[in-house]
């Protein structure tokens, strides 16, 4: 996943897109807005067409992009008791970007949305249509761009507007039609086979068949499809995709569009087939889905002011947070091994941590910037979702543990620990403590951060970096307050031998810290990966005792225990990469009885049925989801008020990359996990607070409606 996304931050143009702002230019994507009818009739449903023309060479997403990319997005402002259904998509293509395969549409592409209005309209009054349309349109470099539809409607008879009836015939063209072939799914492998029992097919009618699944992460985009056809049928052999993000069995048949073209001369016809949806016939429009969540959002979102405020609040917080903490505890202890310093010299360390904590808030944010213009879905914490950069943490934190038990000195070069810490390393080891408390802080989300930092990032460049900077500020804010403030300077306890004991103390709690991390990567590597790891850990153990043992054993022994460190080190660094293509076992997280694997499909489907539904997204290295389950969501009176109330429940795991969880937090305006969701049954959903207790739970359920016993059997 890591390599795929530096890809796309290599393919990117980032200059000429933050030169513009993120606006698209004129010429790339031409959008409107198409009624089929020429007037608007009570109770009487009709299609608009959002129409689409792209620069040659550009291209658009389809509603699964594939390996990178958005599909395009409609917030529609309309009147009173008009209800807009669902996107209609189009059969898509292949586009082959680099290594990457993107499914979407070249030259032009036309989105349908059916719309039912209310049943009575006053004919003096016309019908005013008006949607934001957003959408990220890329060749190499990819360019985020919206634009404002709008058309006015009399109210009449519902008649077709004859001006936009090729437009519209065109489009049904290209929408999948109910399937003409059952479908059947097997695992052969690591391989999955679909055939479809096409009886009397000749292998002379088709030229290619493709098949193109909703779900983002079920196969392997860029891989080859095999066709063969025989007397049973049609059949497609297709590689899987990363079960670390879809574990378990696939369903069948698998849903998704499969696309046929015929070999009938030098225009082959393009046929198109749904499985899992229910395709639109033509000229019909099918009863509008429960209204969307990403319609009527359920929290405004901040203002930028009211964003800041929050983000140091939030960073003011992450200090109490156990991932920080140790890290903290420890430069506090460097601080009542300065005090004996001049005043000034103190104010330096300050303001030296500070820099290192806004330098690395800052470069996060550049990045995950970087990243979201190249089409890629990520949020806060997204480096901890890539195996060795949670090993490389894991293997950081045992050399600081290793420093402060006293085993190994590194002469101040780790968070400015070590014994006789020269003056001029102990600057560098106060800035290299902030940028370690910022890593070691990303697992953690604090309360007021997921707002502001979901603000953040559907913003512009500038006001991003400037909530992400208020969030480090924060962070670094209760230790620069000790190092300008003199009286509180005055009440650290003196130096003395007393701080060899807390040094060596303070090591177990980051010890387990590293344990923690270990745990982490055991559910996103299988137990190869993990033994790997493990001998990681050794391996440091291994190049610390080599460098502390070549002190005082002369030159030419110094170099080579200096060597065999070296060498352990290079052994860490080249296990810790080895991960990234190590794969996890299926089944990430356990699920509670009763808890069923988030998908968009499975939410979608208990949303159609009205039933109450609570969806719990979470990761494996989210501390404060841990402790929000084991204090509150698992407390037996808050199951027991489910199972009363009929709540189906739902966990999507953000352990590793899932673009389906990556839209859901989007949708509410929230860049990283925990995020806990409540739906009622009908509307949007009510979104619980990111620090939860049993009360809080328990209240929300409370005021959901009684269901009926026929209904919680369901």
């Amino acid at each position: 996943m890591i390599a795929r996304l530096l890809l796309i931050l290599a393919c990117l143009g980032l200059g000429p897109v933050m030169a513009q702002g993120f606006r698209t230019p004129a010429d790339l994507v031409r959008a409107s807005l198409v009624a089929e009818p020429a007037a608007v009739a009570g109770a009487t449903p009709f299609t608009l067409a959002i129409h689409m023309r792209l620069k040659p060479g550009w291209h658009v997403y389809w509603r699964n992009p594939g390996d990178s990319g958005l599909p395009p997005e409609v917030t529609w402002t309309l009147p009173a008791g008009f209800n807009p259904g669902a996107i209609q998509w189009p059969a898509p293509r292949r586009i082959p970007i680099a290594t990457l395969m993107n499914y979407g549409y070249e030259g032009e592409v036309t989105l349908l949305v059916p719309v039912t209005p209310p049943p009575s309209l006053d004919p003096a009054e016309p019908v005013r249509i008006a949607g934001k349309l957003t959408y990220l349109v890329c060749e190499t470099e990819c360019v985020p761009g919206s634009a404002d539809l709008s058309l006015t409607l009399p109210v009449g008879p519902s008649t077709p507007d004859a001006a936009n009836a090729a437009l519209f015939a065109r489009a049904r063209a290209e929408m999948p039609v109910a399937p003409l072939w059952p479908m059947r799914v097997s695992s052969v492998g690591e391989r999955l086979r679909l055939d479809f029992a096409a009886g009397g097919l000749k292998p002379e009618q088709i030229a290619s068949a493709t098949y193109f699944p909703y779900g983002e992460t079920v196969i392997d985009n860029a891989a080859a499809q095999t066709m063969t056809v025989d007397g049973q049928g049609l059949h497609l052999t297709l590689d899987r995709g990363d079960p670390k993000s879809t574990p378990g069995p696939l369903s069948d048949p698998l849903p998704g569009v499969l696309v046929v073209e015929e070999a009938t001369g030098a225009s082959p016809v393009r046929l198109a087939f749904a499985y899992g949806d229910e395709p639109a016939a033509a000229g019909a429009v099918p009863p509008p889905p429960a209204p969307a969540a990403a319609a009527t959002p359920a929290e405004d979102p901040p203002t930028l002011g009211a964003a800041i405020v929050l983000a140091l609040l939030g960073g003011l917080i992450l200090n109490l947070m156990p991932c920080v903490f140790p890290v903290l505890s420890i430069k506090v202890l460097g601080l009542v091994r300065q005090a004996g310093e001049s005043p000034g010299r103190v104010r330096l360390h300050g303001l030296a941590y500070t820099a290192g904590v806004l330098a690395s808030f800052l470069g996060l944010a550049g990045v995950l910037l970087a990243l979201k213009g190249g089409g890629a879905s990520l949020g806060w914490g997204f480096q901890l979702q890539s195996p060795p950069v949670v090993a490389g943490l894991a293997y950081l934190l045992v050399a600081v543990g290793l420093s402060l038990s006293g085993a190994v000195s590194f002469g101040g070069r780790l968070a400015g620990i070590g014994d006789g810490l020269a003056r001029r390393s102990g600057l560098p080891g106060s800035f290299f403590t902030g940028v370690l408390a910022t890593v070691v802080a990303t697992p953690c989300t604090a309360p007021f951060m997921g707002a502001a930092v979901g603000f953040a990032l559907t913003q512009g460049a500038a006001v991003a970096l400037a909530v992400f900077a208020s969030l480090g500020l924060g962070l670094a804010l209760p230790f620069l307050a000790l190092t300008v403030w003199p009286a509180a300077l005055r009440v650290l306890p003196r130096p003395g031998p007393w701080m060899e004991t807390l040094k060596q103390a303070l090591a177990f709690p980051v010890y387990a810290t590293a344990a923690w991390l270990i745990w982490v990567l055991a559910q996103q590597v299988d137990a190869r990966g993990l033994f790997a790891a493990l001998i990681g850990v050794v391996l440091v153990g291994f190049a610390a005792w080599a460098w502390e043992r070549g002190r005082g054993a002369g030159p030419f022994g110094e170099r080579i225990f200096q060597g065999l460190a070296g060498l352990g080190v290079i052994a860490v660094v080249a296990l810790a990469l080895g991960l990234a293509h190590e794969r996890a076992a299926p089944g990430v997280l356990a699920a509670a009885e009763g808890t069923e694997a988030f998908s968009r499909a499975r939410l979608d489907a208990l949303r159609d049925e009205r039933r109450p539904i609570f969806v719990n997204l979470t990761a494996a290295w989210c501390i404060t989801c841990a402790v929000n389950e084991t204090t509150s969501l698992n407390r037996p009176a808050v199951r027991a008020a489910m199972r009363a109330k009929g709540v189906a429940s739902l966990k999507g795991d953000w352990t590793n990359q899932n673009p389906e969880i990556n839209r859901l937090l989007e949708e509410h305006g929230r860049s990283g996990v925990p995020l806990y969701l409540l739906y009622a049954g009908t509307g949007a959903p009510q979104v619980l607070p990111q620090i939860l207790t049993e009360g809080t739970v328990l209240d929300a359920l409370k005021a959901l409606p009684d269901r009926p016993q026929a209904s919680l059997s369901r």
